[in-house]
């Protein structure tokens, strides 16, 4: 995270649906979970964003109504942060 006053080329959220965990304390497993995961893996499309001079915010939405493995959810973000960066590299006039 960025200190206080200074912007981020890259920042991202993430939400649980209380529809599926009832328990605040499971919602936020999942989440601490999805950070995680995104922190370990963020910095190449980090540094995409800074060498070109961008900004890019994402927001994930886990809708599974089962509790992850951390694991998964760290194969699958990445397959998603590659996915983005992709897009990213094939159409630099964002």
């Amino acid at each position: 995270m960025p200190a206080k006053g200074q912007d981020s080329n890259l920042q991202a959220g993430f939400t649980v649906s209380a529809k599926y965990f009832k328990k605040a304390v499971d919602r936020n497993r999942v989440k601490r979970v999805l950070r995680e995961s995104y922190r370990l893996q963020k910095n190449k499309l980090e540094d995409e964003l800074i060498k070109n001079d961008h900004q890019l915010a994402l927001f994930f939405i886990y809708t599974s109504a089962e509790l992850p493995n951390y694991n998964d959810i760290f194969e699958k973000l990445g397959n998603i942060l590659e996915r983005i960066e992709g897009t990213f590299l094939q159409n630099k006039n964002w």
